[in-house]
């Protein structure tokens, strides 16, 4: 797990830029196969909380955790990171890095890299690629933009995605061949657009998605975009499948595609592989308020309210302002009839939507409860309505009232706009009283017919391939090298030996030689080494000729490079300390 990188910079305006590199790093270490990487949500809920690394790795399953700081000044940044152990809190690496800015890509790769090195070295086999992080532009200025207009997109809110569009258009200003400003703007406006019912802004999206493509038909970025414009904007549910499902094989750890996939399926009335997708991206991103929501929402419309409440007050205790957990549970407290819970709720939480709307629906609902509630106002409630909630509480006020007519008119003018509040119309419990209406089922069948609907095989996350890296006869010809190596020359004395070192010794690829320890020999890298260093270590300290060098020392002259990991490695192999181990061998 990355967590957040601490801002150090002189002006706290620069938190944008720690937290970009945070996820730049996180996006990398997910393109090395079988490296389990938490998300960025559940990575970024640790954001500025102190919490001690073993409760981290109890919480999210994770056994390294990376932390670090970023300062930057002017044209220089300084980047200080290390790997720490969930077990114990051992330093498995740290460095500092003291770059020009326009280094910070090549900072980056070289970052991730050494973290996927220190993790197959510590943990087991890993195929890695050359390099993690490729330079998206060459200009700087396009980079900081992007930066600040992605911070800004992930705010999620109206004010956070006007600001994101300003930004990435002064990015493409500056860079027209940066890719990844056009697919954010592509996202933007089919959020801006589908929400608001403007078909404009949906052009204007996919004039964007067509010019990023251009630069980088490859970009599963570019692909989640795609599938968001043609689901949300066009409810073209064949061609999103297909854009999700890229995005996924292009990178099968990014969440978010994951979960609009979910979001498809939950449209369409495919629930159970809706949650089955749900719960795979809780898996790797088990602290994201929205896939408890989105969760939630699948369990509301299959009308599961329990079910649904739970995940809500998880979705709330991960983010009690999260307006969207909120809105649905006011929906779910209408449904179950509980007056009492929902008016405490709407009394005590101020990001509430459309309170009064929502206690005369709940009389509406409901009028069997003998509550007072004013609904002589409900009229001009409809009629005011300005929109911009999450839920369409304007025709769900028309339901209840018994005005179906208007509200088959509101929500055909609405499905015709494509408009994403009512997306999931065919199966909102609070619109069950327009299912006996033809013109009801008629608006069903025009948007959810078989031949509009996507396929139904499971996107299946690809595992890492098992194939031996090596012939018998390579096998054969290196451990010959290699034993002899160690046995003879012993290399593993040298205190900065890693695995990338010792394949170079062997005249093969790093990947060869993990493989060849953690498949063959039954070791990751480090447990084999350090084995071989305790042994010697052993010896050292039982020659009196040695009595007066510190265990340290030995310990040192063995090959270990620090204190801590040797203390702890000692201690798992032999059950006691290095002094008490000596003490119970001296004769």
């Amino acid at each position: 797990m990355v967590l957040p990188f601490v801002n150090m910079s002189a002006d706290p305006e620069n938190e944008y830029f720690s937290d970009g590199i945070t996820e730049e790093i996180i996006n990398a270490l997910t393109n090395v196969k079988g490296l389990k990487v938490i998300a960025r949500t559940s990575s970024f809920a640790f954001k500025n909380k102190n919490i001690d690394v073993r409760t981290i790795g109890d919480q999210l399953g994770v056994s390294t955790v990376l932390e670090g700081s970023v300062r930057k000044a002017k044209n220089r940044v300084r980047i200080t990171a290390q790997l720490i152990s969930t077990d114990d809190g051992t330093h498995l690496w740290s460095k500092n890095f003291d770059r020009d800015l326009e280094d910070i890509f090549a900072v980056q790769d070289e970052i991730s890299l050494s973290i996927a090195d220190q993790i197959r070295e510590n943990f087991g086999h890993l195929n890695i690629q050359e390099h993690l992080i490729e330079a998206p532009t060459k200009n700087m200025e396009a980079y900081d933009l992007y930066l600040k207009g992605r911070h800004q997109h992930l705010m999620w809110d109206g004010p956070g995605i006007t600001n994101a569009i300003e930004l990435y258009e002064k990015c493409i200003a500056i860079d027209p061949t940066f890719a990844l400003p056009y697919f954010g703007l592509s996202y933007c406006y089919t959020m801006a657009g589908s929400w608001g019912n403007n078909e404009g802004l949906l052009q204007l999206s996919e004039v964007n998605l067509n010019k990023g493509f251009k630069l980088d038909n490859q970009s599963y970025v570019g692909y989640f975009s795609k599938g968001e414009l043609s689901f949300w904007g066009h409810w073209d549910f064949i061609n999103a499948h297909k854009s999700f499902h890229k995005a996924i094989e292009l990178n099968p750890s990014y969440t978010e595609a994951e979960e609009c996939l979910s979001e498809l399926y939950t449209a369409v009335g495919y629930f159970d592989k809706a949650l089955r997708h749900t719960n795979n991206i809780l898996r790797i991103n088990p602290l994201s308020p929205n896939h408890y929501f989105t969760k939630a929402n699948i369990h509301y419309l299959k009308e599961d309210y329990t079910k649904a409440l739970e995940c809500i007050e998880t979705s709330l205790s991960i983010n009690p302002n999260f307006t969207h957990a909120i809105a649905l549970k006011q929906l779910c407290l209408i449904l179950t009839k509980d007056h009492q819970k929902l008016y405490d709720f709407l009394d005590k939480t101020p990001l509430v939507e459309k309170p009064e709307e929502c206690r005369v629906l709940y009389k509406l609902v409901n009028p069997e409860d003998k509550i007072d509630t004013n609904i002589s106002m409900v009229s001009s409630m409809i009629k005011e309505d300005s929109g911009g909630a999450l839920f369409p509480w304007q025709l769900f006020l028309l339901v209840h009232l018994g005005k179906h007519e208007m509200a088959l008119d509101f929500l055909e003018e609405n499905i015709r706009m494509r408009s994403g509040q009512i997306i999931n119309f065919m199966n909102i419990p609070l619109l069950k009283p327009l299912h006996q209406y033809q013109r009801f089922q008629d608006l069903v069948e025009a948007a959810f017919r078989a031949e509009l609907l996507p396929p139904n095989p499971e996107i299946q996350i690809a595992s890492p391939a098992s194939n031996a890296l090596m012939s018998d006869a390579e096998i054969g010809t290196v451990l010959e090298v290699f034993e002899k190596g160690m046995k003879q020359e012993k290399w593993f004395l040298n205190t900065s030996l890693s695995l990338r070192s010792l394949a170079e010794n062997l005249n093969i690829s790093s990947n060869k030689l993990s493989w060849l320890l953690n498949e063959r020999i039954g070791q990751n890298f480090n447990e084999y080494i350090n084995s071989l260093r305790l042994e010697h270590f052993k010896v050292l300290v039982l020659d009196p000729e040695n009595s007066h060098f510190t265990l340290l020392a030995l310990a040192y002259d063995s090959g270990f490079n620090s204190k801590s990991v040797f203390n702890t490695f000692f201690k798992n192999k032999e059950g006691m300390s290095p002094k008490a181990w000596l003490k119970a061998n001296q004769n």
